[in-house]
């Protein structure tokens, strides 16, 4: 958003944006103990830990979370796949690339020994293992999949070798129930299920938001619960009306937002019925 706009309301930064500041992201108790299970537990002893729901209900925001808390920890890596759709060579492209390891997507038996000789150099020297997060990752082939947990895994399947987050909507745990995933599936140790919000859940993420921004007044209270009424549980859709309201009070000039502008917005137009129509009728 324009700063001149932002000066307007006295924000930091525009609280409905997709790149906020990790300290205004909303965090439900829920999430913080996935997250403290993740540090103190699967960057520790490894393992693959999942994260799944519908669109919209915070799944991208706890990877970023995670992302950003363990980078601040000292001798840690922590990769995020980019590609998820990737096929068995272009996975190890993207592999090699993340852990500084030079690969020849051909020799696959070489990629596969050299990454594991760098996970376990990592291992050896700070006794965490490297994180990898993966988002979208019920777009990813069975093939890549099985692949990774047996690159994931070393002595007999006794010692793991990274901490891998999965993250997708529904389709996920459904695709790990397929006869040749049901090895990886039984192997998630933590899970997330990401699930519509409360409407309290949604007035807590919005107050957060203004809050961490630096205008707690910048809504009525009575469009704060209009707005977490409207979004049907959904975190996406309370900042996309949110964001399109700030939008439109910017153009205005309009000192506050309120009801009266969530009705403007938001409301069908109603045309009045001609009496004789209404008569027919």
């Amino acid at each position: 958003m324009n700063p001149k706009l932002l000066a307007l309301y006295g924000l930091k930064w525009n609280p409905f944006a997709t790149e906020i500041p990790i300290e205004a992201l909303y965090v439900p108790a829920r999430v913080e103990d996935f997250y403290w299970r993740i540090e103190q537990g699967l960057i520790r002893e490894g393992g693959f830990a999942m994260v799944h729901g519908d669109p919209g209900t915070g799944k991208s925001a706890v990877l970023r979370l995670i992302a950003e808390r363990l980078a601040r920890l000292p001798d840690l890596t922590v990769a995020a796949i980019h590609h998820p759709q990737s096929h068995l060579a272009d996975f190890y492209r993207e592999m090699g690339d993340l852990f500084g390891v030079p690969l020849r997507p051909h020799n696959r038996w070489g990629g596969f020994k050299a990454l594991r000789e760098n996970w376990f150099a990592h291992l050896d020297t700070t006794r965490r293992r490297a994180v990898l997060l993966i988002d979208e990752a019920q777009e990813m082939s069975p093939a890549v999949l099985s692949e990774l947990r047996l690159m994931a895994s070393a002595r007999f399947d006794s010692q793991t070798l990274l901490c891998v987050v999965l993250a997708g909507d529904a389709r996920l745990p459904e695709k790990l129930r397929r006869e040749e995933l049901i090895p990886l599936g039984s192997r998630i140790r933590t899970r997330l299920v990401t699930e519509a919000a409360s409407r309290d859940e949604l007035q807590a993420c919005l107050q957060h938001l203004l809050d961490t921004a630096g205008n707690a007044s910048l809504m009525t209270p009575a469009l704060q619960h209009t707005l977490c009424d409207h979004a049907v549980g959904n975190y996406r859709m309370l900042t996309t009306l949110a964001a399109e309201l700030l939008a439109v009070a910017a153009q205005r000039d309009l000192p506050q937002l309120d009801e009266k502008l969530y009705l403007d917005v938001f409301a069908p137009n109603e045309k009045p019925i001609p009496r004789r129509a209404a008569a027919r009728r």
